[in-house]
């Protein structure tokens, strides 16, 4: 039995945004509560239920998320888009598509620990922005660790965005291509979290 402050976060807004929530017997009770009479929300409640979807799936604070959506709206063209490529492209995020980590909580931890390279340096700032042609890769003195044990079944089984290409023998990301709103999967609306932002 899921029990605990994720599984909480995960039933309130009504998706299984975290690993361990992501059970067939979370999705059984989710649609159980979308069948029963839903209480009608407002236009702040529900963005407010989607910003919360995006904060929490990116694993980011409130003030970061206000600083990425700052950052998107003072950009030319298609703000929906460099919200998306902004946190997209945050290394921990890259390390978790690419198949690196299981879970987002681990991703930041192997970044925060030095485990990963970007270009062949090690970086560890979870936030760091990754660009079009930079190389993810593992530091050699940790590949060997525990918490790479099962790092090739991972990549062999890994579902890669098309912005992103793995060379498996050499255990690296490519960052092939900007991520936008139309090339990846999110777990919230981009358009609904942009109108409360704009309130």
């Amino acid at each position: 039995m899921i029990i605990g402050p994720k599984y909480k976060i995960a039933r309130r807004l009504g998706t299984a945004l975290f690993e361990k929530t992501q059970t067939q017997k979370f999705a059984a009770r989710s649609a159980e509560r979308k069948t029963s009479k839903p209480r009608p929300k407002s236009e702040y409640g529900l963005g407010l239920i989607e910003k919360q979807k995006a904060r929490f799936g990116y694993g980011i604070t409130s003030k970061q998320f206000g600083n990425y959506i700052a950052k998107a709206t003072a950009k030319k063209g298609s703000t929906a888009d460099h919200l998306v490529t902004l946190l997209e492209s945050r290394l921990d995020n890259v390390a978790l598509r690419g198949g690196f980590a299981s879970t987002r909580s681990g991703a930041r931890q192997m970044t925060s620990h030095g485990h990963l390279t970007v270009n062949g340096t090690i970086v560890t700032i979870p936030s760091y922005e990754v660009k079009v042609g930079d190389v993810i890769g593992i530091r050699e003195g940790s590949k060997k660790k525990a918490l790479f044990s099962s790092l090739d079944e991972r990549l062999k089984n890994v579902k890669l965005p098309s912005w992103l290409k793995l060379n498996f023998d050499k255990k690296e990301v490519t960052v092939e291509g900007i991520p936008s709103a139309n090339t990846t999967e999110l777990v919230f609306n981009v358009g609904t979290v942009l109108e409360f932002y704009s309130r």
